[in-house]
């Protein structure tokens, strides 16, 4: 029998949303031409379906959106909730080692696949 490739095998799905960080009271807030700082987290999830892991996302994004004064000013600021930008089926049981993302790359030249490697210690923030 064939299995769905939407369907995790063990329940449980990665996903990643973006939130925009905005000055409640910006007139500029909805402007496509502004430009904002953005976060795109990445959680896991436990499922029996992407449609139901969609709904979990989107429901841990939202909780981090109440405005709140910002800075020494106390500004009102907000981060926006704009959406859900990735969900993917985890294939194998949670444990060291597990693959739970991948992605592919086009055809790049070596010295460029070389660049995009960072090396222990350069992960800090």
């Amino acid at each position: 029998m064939a299995r769905d490739k939407n369907i995790s095998p063990v329940g449980w799905y990665v996903g990643a949303y973006l939130l925009r960080f905005i000055e409640v009271n910006d007139p500029s807030n909805e402007d496509g031409e502004e430009r904002f700082l953005s976060w795109e987290n990445t959680v896991i999830v436990k499922a029996e379906n992407m449609d139901e892991a969609y709904d979990k996302i989107e429901k841990i994004a939202k909780e981090s959106t109440a405005p709140y004064l910002g800075g020494a000013d106390a500004i009102p600021v907000q981060w926006v909730f704009e959406g859900i930008t990735d969900i993917l089926p985890i294939y194998e049981e949670l444990e060291d080692g597990s693959e739970i993302m991948w992605s592919e790359h086009k055809p790049t030249k070596l010295k460029n696949l070389r660049k995009m490697v960072r090396r222990r210690g350069e992960f800090v923030q």
